[in-house]
């Protein structure tokens, strides 16, 4: 959709899609603890044994509720199709390559009399299976497909409808499309310019600050919307410049490290964190003197650790830089009227606020249209595609997520605090942190220490796959195509690592 080309009716269509929608989000919302009353059943029906060992209590599990190994197995299927998901592209551009050969002696044939050009079906079809951000979508539909099939239509809807929460995928969507505008990248862009300042505007220095600044940022605006900023003043300023695939794989890896960890100096920014601080009663206070400060700390050294193994490539990138330029998607140029920017922060402030009210954000969002149709000279063009398609890939995760507890539960409540922690470092790379320290709430007579370590261990690994933390499907959405072959998972895992090291030992040791 262009702001920059105005349709004389759009405030009807806008006011025709508030009244359209807003009544549907406000019975989603409603519907939240609705639904099939016996599906997903209860952790605590399931009647375990006492005493009983993690298979047996896994077993029975299972054989009380088959549909479980189905819906863990179709999950499986769908984290192996992210890693498999640069293959499918790279095959689906030698079969469009082999069409457009077949097209091209079609028509040097005799008797060819200009027939259109076809398109390739299988081609297309593998460049959608090789998108990630539909992987979890794909599969989600097999998955309800398969509830419906086993346990009838009204429970599976039930399900979808009732028992699972899209207001994390909604929320993201409308703060990635607010935090990408014109007058809200510029200011973001002129606090930070100051910071890199003090190093000399160079290169170095806008890196530095920009995956330590913009992290931390995501304590007070969210970690999606500094997720987004940080990501497009990465393009802009680092990408553009043409780092080696290591640089690039070890930025990328240390960036959704950083904001994984960057929103646990307060109890409303990250949503693990968002989980845990109501169950808990942890407020800002207790987060950041027990866990943001040691955030703050392993942020500062995981970014020096990579920008001094790297050193070298600085040199030779600072010379590209400059021609980079600062008017990318519009962000210089005229100048933007001061009460223009007071307002799209406003819009900005109050989708935060209200991010757990999907009716007021997006109400608020629809409004934001039509006054940046308003101002559309001082806006550029509006990019709904890669917020949208994070959306999907988010609800496709948390419809996943909301079947997995059955074999996450039993696993986090066998574990001391370190074997904790590092449980659900690890259990983090294959779901969404924030369902990790969820399900932590659930557990009866969890110690401080046992609560620490689920929550530090959730963060922690937020950065090794593009499925542990709610904002990674943003970042990659925006640098994905900096990456010839797309965001491979494994260069991914070996980017973070490091910087995952350096948060594991300051949540341990600190």
């Amino acid at each position: 959709m262009s702001l920059r080309s105005p349709r004389p009716n759009v405030f009807r269509r806008l006011a025709v899609a508030a009244s359209a929608l807003l009544p549907l989000v406000g019975r989603a919302s409603q519907a939240a603890g609705a639904g099939a009353p016996g599906f997903p059943r209860s952790l605590a029906s399931y009647g375990d044994a006492p005493g009983a060992g993690l298979w047996e209590v896994l077993r029975h599990r299972v054989e009380v509720e088959p549909f479980n190994l189905v819906a863990t197995l179709l999950f499986v299927g769908a984290i192996l199709h992210t890693f498999f998901a640069p293959r499918l592209r790279h095959l689906a551009h030698e079969v469009e390559m082999a069409h457009a050969e077949r097209l091209r002696r079609r028509k040097t044939a005799p008797g060819f009399y200009g027939h259109p050009d076809e398109v390739s079906f299988v081609g297309r079809l593998l460049h959608f299976l090789g998108e990630v951000e539909i992987v979890f979508g794909v599969w989600a539909v097999l998955l309800i497909g398969s509830l419906a099939w086993a346990k009838g239509w009204g429970t599976a809807m039930g399900y979808a409808d009732g028992r699972v929460s899209y207001v994390e995928p909604m929320f993201v969507v409308v703060i990635m499309a607010l935090a990408s505008t014109r007058p809200v990248m510029r200011v973001a862009e002129a606090g930070l310019r100051g910071l890199a300042g003090l190093g000399g505007g160079r290169l170095a220095a806008w890196w530095v600050v920009i995956l330590v600044a913009g992290p931390l940022l995501g304590s007070l605006i969210t970690e999606p919307a500094a997720m987004t900023i940080a990501a497009m003043l990465l393009a802009r300023r680092f990408y553009e410049a043409g780092p080696s695939p290591k640089f690039a794989y070890a930025t990328l890896g240390l960036l959704f490290v950083n904001v994984s960890v960057g929103g646990t100096l307060t109890h409303f920014a990250a949503p693990p964190v968002l989980m845990v601080s109501g169950p808990w009663h942890w407020g800002t206070i207790h987060l950041l003197s027990h866990v943001g400060w040691k955030s703050a700390v392993a942020i500062v050294v995981s970014t020096a650790a990579v920008g001094v193994a790297f050193r070298s490539e600085f040199a030779r990138m600072e010379a590209v830089s400059s021609l980079a330029g600062a008017d990318d998607h519009g962000t210089a140029g005229h100048p933007i009227p001061a009460w223009i920017t007071v307002v799209q922060l406003g819009f900005l402030a109050w989708t935060v606020f209200v991010a757990h009210q999907p009716v007021l954000f997006v109400a608020g969002f629809l409004f934001y249209l039509g006054f940046a149709q308003a101002t559309v000279q001082h806006q550029h063009p509006l990019e709904l595609g890669p917020p949208l398609l994070v959306g999907f890939f988010l609800a496709g995760l948390v419809v996943h997520g909301g079947l997995q507890g059955w074999w996450i539960e039993p696993v986090l409540t066998r574990l001391g605090e370190r074997p904790l922690f590092l449980g659900a470092l690890g259990l983090t790379a294959f779901n969404d942190n924030a369902a990790i320290t969820y399900l932590a709430t659930l557990v009866p007579g969890f110690t401080e220490g046992l609560r620490y370590a689920v929550l530090a261990g959730a963060v922690a690994g937020g950065g090794l796959t593009v499925i542990a933390n709610a904002p990674n499907p943003a970042g990659q959405a925006i640098l994905g195509r900096f990456f010839p072959d797309g965001v491979k998972p494994l260069g991914l895992f070996l980017g973070a690592l490091g910087p995952t090291l350096v948060v594991a030992v300051c949540y341990l040791f600190l």
